[in-house]
């Protein structure tokens, strides 16, 4: 992947990944693939955790945002433009600087809010809007304990879920507990990979992390009305598993749209490409085409 900078409106340089051009090794030709789909990471932390979306970008010429004060991209001079209505912005400053008339857009986690409040706000700029485990802070739905209890007993019979359990119980009833100890909780299988991978998706900016979702930085309202106008067609795909983003609560926002498509990948929680690269690339792929 290439990296490339622009310019956002309150001029902090900010960073993108592009997969530009995929090569056909045995012929020697490369060829130019797809139309582009800007994504936005959650955390917020840099994109690379992304990958090529469990092999998306040999379909699709993936922009993957650095937000503000991650990865490649600039610590902004004004703290508060973490915040996610702020942060809308600069997705719109990277459509301008790739000379898009429209956009399809896919947001991951906590950047799926970052896409909602785009297309509520840009309406006529999104073509297509692919929302995966998607987080709902943007339009208010909210994910209780009793769901999540429900999503974690899920994986009762996995050799590590007492010590996650316990975890969970006790973030849950206010008690403190360790985040890192309900990673299992997030993913389709724990494994070395998922360890891994874990550890690459961290958010390292705890300001842009705190930043985001401040006050001010949702309006649920208006957000929800918004998009009943919304008429791009939308994809929200749960992933089975998912303690952060349950099928439950994320087909609700599914509901929110005119034409929603609403999915969920079997065996697979918050990073579905990588627990199933290939059923998630031609869901996501079938739908961006």
């Amino acid at each position: 992947m290439t990296i490339s900078y622009f310019a956002a409106a309150d001029g902090t340089r900010l960073a993108h990944r592009t997969n530009d051009r995929t090569g056909d090794r045995a012929e020697g030709r490369t060829e130019r693939v797809g139309d582009p789909v800007v994504c936005v990471p959650g955390g917020p932390t840099d994109s690379r955790y992304l990958g090529d979306l469990g092999g998306l970008s040999a379909r699709r010429r993936l922009v993957l945002l650095d937000p503000r004060g991650t990865g490649d991209s600039a610590v902004p001079e004004d703290p508060a433009s973490y915040r996610c209505d702020r942060v809308v912005g600069d997705v719109e400053a990277l459509r301008v600087h790739l000379g898009l008339d429209r956009i399809d857009l896919l947001g991951h986690s906590g950047g799926a809010n970052v896409a909602v409040t785009y297309a509520a706000r840009y309406p006529h700029r999104v073509r297509r809007l692919a929302l995966i485990t998607p987080g709902t802070a943007a339009v208010g739905i909210t994910i209780s304990g009793e769901t999540r209890r429900a999503a974690a007993l899920l994986r009762k019979d996995e050799p590590w879920f007492p010590a996650a359990f316990c975890a969970l119980e006790a973030l849950i009833e206010g008690r403190g507990g360790d985040w890192d100890a309900i990673a299992p909780f997030l993913r389709g299988r724990w494994d070395d990979a998922a360890r891994r991978h874990h550890a690459d998706a961290r958010p390292a900016n705890a300001e842009a992390v705190a930043g985001f979702a401040a006050e001010g930085a949702f309006d649920p309202e208006s957000t929800r009305a918004a998009l009943a106008a919304v008429e791009a067609p939308v994809l929200v795909l749960a992933g089975e598993y998912d303690l952060n983003s349950p099928p439950g609560p994320v087909s609700r926002l599914a509901a929110l749209f005119p034409d929603a498509v609403f999915a969920v990948q079997p065996g697979a929680g918050h990073y579905p490409w990588i627990d199933d690269p290939e059923p998630f690339a031609a869901t996501v792929g079938d739908f961006l085409s």
